[in-house]
């Protein structure tokens, strides 16, 4: 089986976190920019950060046969700091970087009106740089936050199709599946969506535009969610073909958008899984 996490902080997680993922089949990520935990100070914070995520960190996740891309963006709970306003001066930079392939994460956090305007703005620079936006939907209030953003997607004149709306669960997934957006969502421990929750989801909404993450970051979180869910899948009577659409192709198919996604050296079709190999398949 083969796996792509289409979120998941690795700058977060460790080399053994990394032997495990590629061991049960996770051949490639996309780390979004994201909040650390500890506020930054200034765009120069951010700047180093980014060189990390296009620099360092693919390297880093070459060590284990797996491919990293990333996302760029100010994440909308930094947004609200006028210390890093200049992030949005900063992006311009690095959005033509190669293995860049997509603004993000962008949305929100708290819903304020620093939030709008960072929001707006980074869907902005996703349309002059032909780049896919990946969307933060709130941890708080997150039905009208899901609404609200899907106003802000609409109004920006981006496509549809090129904005994948992140972190979705049961209440906010019907908001989203008739707006030809990508849904995103997130396998937690204890919070969030988890993979017996996600199978029950696939089943009443299909697998088309779906793509499941582990957003394992420095919280309590798990890197090997994604595999738990395709297990999960298999276990409910879905095909191996069908867990390898929406833990492979879906995830390819919304990130080779920006045109800058590269899995030559991964995307072959055979991998193990649990010990033995169980499927074939083109990409």
């Amino acid at each position: 089986m083969r796996i792509f996490d289409p979120h998941i902080h690795m700058t977060s997680r460790t080399t053994d976190d990394y032997t495990a993922m590629a061991a049960h089949g996770v051949r490639a990520v996309v780390e979004p920019a994201f909040w650390l935990g500890q506020p930054r100070t200034s765009p120069g914070s951010f700047a180093d950060y980014f060189d990390s995520l296009i620099g360092w960190e693919p390297y880093r996740a070459s060590q284990f046969g797996i491919r990293h891309h990333a996302t760029l963006a100010l994440n909308p709970k930094e947004a609200n700091d006028p210390r890093c306003r200049g992030v949005l001066d900063l992006l311009p930079r690095y959005l033509d970087k190669d293995g860049v392939v997509a603004v993000g994460e962008i949305g929100y956090d708290a819903m304020t009106p620093a939030e709008d305007e960072a929001f707006a703005a980074q869907l902005a620079l996703a349309v002059e740089y032909e780049l896919p936006a990946l969307v933060h939907t709130p941890h708080r209030d997150k039905a009208s936050g899901t609404k609200r953003s899907l106003d802000v997607v609409r109004e920006s004149g981006i496509a549809p199709g090129r904005v994948l709306i992140d972190h979705l669960n049961e209440v906010t997934v019907g908001q989203v599946r008739d707006t030809g957006c990508w849904m995103g969502f997130s396998i937690y421990p204890e919070t969030k969506m988890s993979p017996p929750r996600m199978v029950e989801i696939l089943k009443e909404h299909g697998l088309e535009r779906m793509l499941v993450n582990s957003a394992a970051d420095w919280g309590k979180s798990d890197p090997l969610l994604t595999v738990r869910t395709a297990e999960a899948m298999l276990a409910a009577g879905f095909s191996a073909d069908d867990v390898d659409r929406v833990l492979w192709r879906n995830p390819v198919e919304f990130y080779g958008q920006s045109q800058k996604l590269d899995l030559s050296d991964v995307e072959a079709p055979e991998a193990t899984f649990a010990g033995s190999s169980i499927l074939r398949g083109g990409s």
